[in-house]
């Protein structure tokens, strides 16, 4: 199976992963409230429906981002990993709007828990499940630079700490007697997931404006192209930037006009071979030109 094919399957399966989880975590939690009767738990269990439609949308997302081009998309749909993570984003700001509004209806009339103990284990079990999870779905993003399964992977884990911090609270309501200390934590709980969704849609809109790549990349691209300069070869006009996964450079190299074709031709997929190997999976675009000849057009540096 091609390299590519590969790291396709271990995106999607572990999206689908994502989505079974979801669904066990939006159980024990939600149990984990009917026996408590805590608004800190029921906003946990909240946003566990959010990652279950976030896994879906993203899976549905990573699908369409490796549909091969076709004469409508002739560069791909790669970008719509970001749509993904943009989706989930607002998916986490609708469930943080409900939390408060429960929250605040809570602080105006207190209610006593019950079964805390019983309450924070189910909790827990469903941290464990989310934390080993996200650990792994983190590491397999870095991997297949996927900014889909990160959005997913970064969002359980603020789940799994949100659910610390909620048993923590629940935990101490009975000892202290402050039955406020819940809905307070619950409103806490949905501020913490609307500052990870402001992250999510800050990077969503970067990609879709085709960010450059990261400096370092940047700084490996010039090295390579220093080190290929000559007196007879030059580069300028170069362009990055990222769709997803998809990595792309553009950029003018210069030869003396009394070379042929083939030999131009040779060199710059030597200078396309050194750059593929300076970015991993870079796709490099060379326009060849005689020495002396610009052409017209916008000219920027990178990105």
């Amino acid at each position: 199976m091609p390299a590519m094919a590969r790291g396709r399957l271990s995106v999607r399966r572990f999206l689908q992963l994502s989505a079974l989880a979801a669904l066990a975590t939006i159980g024990l939690k939600t149990a984990a409230w009917w026996v408590t009767g805590s608004v800190g738990l029921l906003s946990d269990a909240m946003e566990s429906f959010v990652n279950l439609a976030a896994a879906l949308f993203a899976l549905a997302m990573v699908t369409i981002a490796h549909a091969p081009a076709d004469d409508e998309h002739p560069y791909g749909h790669s970008k719509a990993e970001y749509f993904s993570s943009g989706f989930e984003a607002l998916m986490i700001i609708g469930a943080a709007l409900a939390i408060v509004w429960t929250a605040a209806r809570r602080w105006l009339d207190p209610q006593p828990l019950e079964d805390v103990g019983l309450g924070v284990v189910l909790s827990m079990v469903s941290s464990a499940i989310n934390g080993g999870l996200a650990w792994a779905m983190l590491r397999a993003a870095r991997h297949h630079d996927s900014i889909a399964l990160e959005a997913d992977a970064r969002h359980l884990m603020t789940d799994v700490w949100t659910s610390v911090g909620v048993a923590a609270g629940v935990l101490l309501v009975q000892p202290t007697g402050l039955l406020w200390l819940d809905p307070l934590l619950a409103i806490l709980v949905a501020l913490n997931i609307m500052r990870e969704a402001r992250g999510l849609l800050r990077r969503s809109v970067d990609g879709l404006m085709d960010r450059a790549l990261s400096d370092d990349e940047r700084g490996r691209i010039d090295h390579a192209l220093k080190r290929l300069a000559t007196d007879e070869v030059r580069f300028d006009h170069l362009r990055t930037r990222r769709a997803a996964g998809l990595k792309f450079c553009q950029l003018h190299m210069h030869v003396p006009g009394h070379w042929t074709l083939a030999r131009a031709a040779a060199k710059r997929e030597e200078v396309e071979s050194h750059l593929m190997d300076a970015v991993s999976g870079m796709r490099v675009t060379i326009e060849l030109l005689p020495v002396g000849q610009e052409t017209f057009g916008v000219k920027t540096g990178a990105g």
